[in-house]
């Protein structure tokens, strides 16, 4: 066979044709016979027990067929995740925890049926305000992704107290929700003992695992199917209560069910990132060289399930410093349980450590993109172990170059265009290299085309394309002749897509296939046989082995940014960012992934934020109106450019993940450039016109959040 070179081409997305014309079909899409549809009813107090359901109203209502309570509704098997413990007794943890579900013969029944129930409660106190003083912090035994919580090196108190040069700082990041285009939804069908659903998520495998074990059946008696998905950013990488509300729901009524989520019920069940309260403590000799760095967070979580976003973690491999601590505390409160959203941990920790960096750099007056480039480690400072690639000063000095950064004026406040001031910021980005255990079948046919098959999700990401180039290459066939088949149980088993993971460790299986399918042909002499042949790939054992090098991508990003002195609105003019992630296997893909993240960091940095009602407990900024997500207006022409690294320490492709890396640090570089234009620090997210105004009312003087 002759070899191509498809790897890295800027190869169409195949299924782009299916969704531009509206014939890709979603979860809540399919239209089984006798589909009926299921409204939930979420929990109107912030903390307490139900004490009685009247459904009457509801059911004499046209077109109500049921309602699902904790009194009638099946009962669920054990499940390592409490979120998806619903309808089985009457706690409330939290406000729109789901107390009751309406099922009806279409959505605008179920929904008016759901507003027809009424529910009472025992109503108990209710604690939702995270502050970096409260009393029932603790230290959790780890973090987010098995990071254990707090890690020390030398004595970095001694070393802080006696740097020449010292900062030591507040930020505050919110709560942010991932609101996905596509919101939660599947649909659940039951045949006997078999239970059948179309679902949104970011990993059809682990549904399967989960509803066996709630509905206590062999997992070959499920079927979970997600071709089509339309975003999640973190939100769908575990099962959500749309799913099992489904499969509860046609359970109990023997048809079919949807339940699609509407927008305003996401923020308090399908997770969010969590509010995080920062100090970074960074202490430098007179030449910029640190001499202790010191990161702590304070974060909550729910009473129902403990998560810990690993903020801190970001200083554990950004620069080298003798003295270190990082520490994370937790406070159990009455809030929706968070969960994983884009760059868990990097993105809100990236923030305030690049933001603190910035600040060093203007006490010693000496460049930002320098002072980390005199920071640079030989190998991870907290592991000690050799970074497998690490390009991070080769993405700094060709932002710098292409941004044209050395004609800015450094003095914050120089540059002016009638009311507006102007500046520009840096910051760096990282994101480690994770890879997950995978299997993957590659067939060849007799006429001389191929059919590669694994459970992947392609939530919009163009996984399915990525891996037929991948084929097509370790096949030596024309891309063209390699087909793809993703987002089903029913295919060999795959990881999520999550973590930046999925491309690496779906795509190593599929490496592995595709060559042994190469070397089992290459055994039999002549055309191919009539019979399928087919290879089966299973990288247990070494996808997931301990590896001895630190492996990270990393990046740069650039901002220009035009302040109104007199509305107080920021607008981002110029956004660029350069990233070292190991070989890029689709140019156009990438590009998409690197601007999406860029994207969604402005948001982070000038528009999305969401607020805890202490009285209600519940998130004010529920849809779509109130919680602002960037629009067209708001993004200017995003740059997005790589450095290509030949790293042989991760995986066949050689590549590492790009899904997140784009968000990481982009806030920072912004938050950054708004304070070189006006002379003053924002620490809080996001950078709205109110905090703006306020800050540079206080130009004279202090006030809280502003230096």
């Amino acid at each position: 066979m002759a070899g191509t070179t498809a790897v890295g081409a800027p190869v169409e997305r195949r299924e782009g044709r299916a969704k531009v014309t509206g014939t890709a079909r979603y979860a809540a899409e399919y239209h089984p016979p006798g589909r009926a549809h299921a409204w939930p009813v979420p929990a109107t107090v912030a903390r307490g027990h139900v004490t009685g359901i009247d459904s009457t109203a509801a059911l004499a209502m046209p077109g109500v067929l049921a309602v699902l309570t904790h009194e009638n509704a099946p009962r669920l098997g054990e499940a390592d995740d409490p979120t998806l413990l619903l309808l089985q007794n009457p706690s409330v943890p939290h406000r729109g925890w789901f107390v009751a579900l309406v099922v009806g013969e279409s959505p605008e029944a179920a929904r008016a049926g759901a507003v027809a129930v009424r529910v009472e409660y025992d109503v108990e106190e209710h604690d939702v305000t995270l502050t970096d003083t409260h009393p029932g912090a603790y230290v959790p035994e780890e973090a987010n992704g098995g990071y254990p919580a707090r890690t020390e090196h030398g004595d970095p108190e001694a070393a802080f107290g006696s740097s020449a040069v010292r900062v030591d700082v507040d930020y505050r990041v919110p709560p942010l929700h991932n609101h996905p285009m596509e919101p939660h939804a599947s649909t659940a069908h039951w045949d006997g003992d078999r239970l059948t659903v179309q679902t949104s998520s970011q990993g059809s495998s682990v549904v399967q695992t989960v509803l066996a074990g709630l509905f206590d059946l062999p997992p070959e008696q499920v079927t979970v199917r997600a071709e089509h998905v339309g975003g999640g950013f973190g939100s769908k990488g575990t099962p959500r209560p749309d799913v099992v509300l489904a499969a509860l729901a046609a359970r109990l009524t023997g048809r079919p069910v949807t339940v699609a989520l509407h927008r305003r019920l996401m923020p308090a069940t399908v997770g969010h990132r969590a509010p995080t309260l920062h100090r970074v403590r960074l202490g430098a000799s007179a030449d910029g060289h640190l001499t202790s760095v010191v990161h702590e967070v304070v974060t909550h979580t729910s009473r129902v399930k403990e998560f810990v976003e690993q903020a801190a973690t970001p200083a554990r491999v950004m620069y080298t410093a003798p003295n270190s601590r990082t520490l994370h505390r937790v406070a159990a409160l009455d809030v929706p349980t968070p969960s994983w959203m884009r760059a868990p941990g990097e993105a809100p920790g990236m923030y305030a450590l690049e933001s603190a960096m910035d600040e060093l750099a203007g006490e010693l007056g000496m460049d930002p993109v320098e002072l980390r480039v005199v920071n640079e480690p030989g190998s991870e400072p907290d592991s000690g172990r050799p970074f497998s690639s690490r390009h991070l000063v080769e993405c700094l000095r060709e932002g710098a170059r292409r941004f044209d950064w050395s004609g800015r004026d450094p003095r914050p406040g120089s540059r002016t265009e009638g009311p507006l001031l102007v500046g520009s910021g840096v910051a760096a980005a990282t994101y480690p290299v994770l890879v997950q255990p995978c299997t993957a079948t590659a067939q060849a046919l007799p006429d001389g085309s191929f059919v590669v098959r694994v459970n992947a999700a392609d939530i919009g990401t163009g996984a399915r394309t990525v891996l037929a180039q991948i084929a097509a290459d370790a096949l030596g066939a024309p891309l063209a002749r390699v087909r793809t088949e993703v987002g089903s149980s029913e295919l060999p088993r795959a990881s999520v897509a999550g973590g930046s993971s999925g491309t690496a460790s779906w795509g190593w299986a599929v490496h592995d296939a595709c060559a042994q399918l190469v070397e089992r042909l290459a055994e039999r002499p002549g055309p191919l046989p009539e019979e399928v042949v087919t290879v089966r790939a299973d990288t247990t054992g070494r996808a997931d082995a301990e590896s001895p090098w630190a492996r990270h991508a990393f990046g740069a990003h650039f901002a220009e940014v035009a302040v109104d002195t007199v509305t107080g609105e920021t607008r981002v003019r110029r956004l660029l960012g350069v990233f070292a992630a190991g070989h890029i296997l689709n140019s156009r893909t990438a590009r998409s992934q690197f601007v999406g993240g860029m994207t969604m960091g402005l948001g982070m940095a000038l528009t999305e934020g969401s607020t805890m009602d202490a009285a209600f407990g519940d998130f004010v900024e529920s849809d779509l109106a109130s919680y602002h997500v960037p629009a067209h207006a708001d993004v200017p022409d995003i740059e997005a450019h790589w450095i290509d690294e030949d790293d042989p320490h991760l995986n066949p492709m050689g590549s590492k993940g790009i899904g997140e890396i784009g968000i990481v640090g982009t806030a920072a570089a912004i938050g950054n450039a708004v304070h070189h234009a006006t002379g003053v620090r924002v620490r809080e997210l996001p950078l709205t016109p109110d905090r703006v105004l306020a800050a540079l009312a206080g130009r004279t003087g202090r006030s809280t959040g502003v230096g």
